[in-house]
């Protein structure tokens, strides 16, 4: 008897349009001159909106105030570790010669430094599970083993909040007052919230759910440089306390770069600042804190105004600007390429 052949599973795809590849296809053929016009009104595109983008941030009013050297005293107090309890200040006056209108925002600025947020001895060195803590002192026990040299005080108790980058924040008090004349000096408003991104305040950091946070915090120390622990960072706002104090969100959002500036405060628009910060005599009252001179760091305070595209910042308009040039000459390039290939074709048809 013969025998019969085993049924195996054929490996051959379906019959079927899509499996056989056999779908209708169009292939696009762009010719010279639609490529050419693509690239050219791509680089009107970028020079346009580039040239308007650096019309509007030049239309921002920004102040730079650098009090390194004014408050050289209180600098040198600082530096010395047994002055930790010792308050200094110093009083910077300086004047507006036109009206800063609408919104006014507050950065400080720390320039010329050697101070890296993102060093892996600063950036890596914090507490990520720690500010979204919804345990007990038990479960900060456990979120601050990442912490490095920051993590545990002398007597074995867990810092909060743990890390380099967290201790290290920029605590210095900075106030301002408007002096229409020598006798009249009026504090102005300032908000202390309001300076973070949305999904940093809502979904990054969130506080412990508790009715009263210093007694979750109980049993935990603050920072070795904070004057205060985490609970009291705003007397003013209780609900600006916590892992959701503003400052310390701003704070913890690392910058890039050395020289780097972060949102401090923005103006109450209320009583005579509804319209703004008007011209004339200021003064900036600072309570010394955060010592920079042993990384070559300088201070400032920077006043600024915003436009409908952001603030003084030149960047946006000229990647565009920088974007248009470099397209405009590839389009120059590629019509040079083009009419050459075009003529050495009609020389060989000529010769043939």
């Amino acid at each position: 008897m013969e025998k019969i052949p085993e049924h195996r599973p054929s490996r051959m795809p379906d019959n079927t349009a899509l499996k056989q590849q056999e779908l209708p296809a169009h292939q696009l053929h762009f010719s010279a001159r639609t490529v050419l016009s693509i690239f050219f009104a791509t680089g009107v595109f970028c020079l346009g909106m580039g040239i308007i983008l650096i019309v509007s941030s030049r239309r921002a009013q920004e102040i730079e105030i650098n009090y390194t050297k004014i408050c050289a005293n209180c600098a040198k107090m600082r530096e010395n570790a047994f002055n930790f309890d010792k308050e200094c200040t110093c009083s910077i006056p300086f004047r507006l010669t036109k009206n800063m209108k609408f919104w006014v925002f507050f950065f400080f600025l720390l320039n010329h430094s050697l101070f890296y947020q993102h060093n892996r001895r600063e950036g890596g060195k914090r507490g990520k599970k720690e500010h979204n803590q919804q345990g007990n002192v038990s479960s900060l026990q456990k979120a601050v083993q990442d912490c490095g040299p920051f993590k545990m005080s002398h007597n074995r108790t867990p810092i909060v909040p743990c890390g380099a980058i967290a201790n290290s924040i920029f605590n210095d008090t900075i106030v301002l007052s408007y002096i229409p004349n020598s006798q009249i000096h009026i504090k102005v408003p300032l908000l202390r919230t309001g300076l973070t991104w949305w999904t940093d305040k809502y979904v990054k950091f969130q506080n412990p759910v508790s009715n009263n946070l210093a007694d979750y915090f109980k049993g935990t120390a603050k920072p070795p440089n904070w004057p205060k622990p985490i609970y009291e960072l705003d007397e003013q706002d209780w609900g600006n306390n916590g892992f959701l104090n503003d400052d310390f969100i701003v704070w913890m959002r690392t910058a890039a770069f050395p020289t780097f500036k972060k949102l401090y405060r923005r103006l109450h628009r209320i009583q005579q600042f509804t319209a703004g910060l008007p011209a004339g005599n200021y003064s900036f009252d600072i309570t010394y804190n955060f010592p920079v001179t042993r990384f070559k760091a300088e201070k400032s305070v920077v006043l600024s105004t915003t436009t409908w595209n952001g603030g003084s910042s030149l960047f946006l308009g000229l990647a565009y600007t920088v974007t248009g040039a470099v397209t405009w000459l590839a389009t120059f390039a590629m019509m040079a390429i083009h009419f050459g290939m075009e003529n050495q074709k009609k020389q060989e048809r000529e010769e043939a």
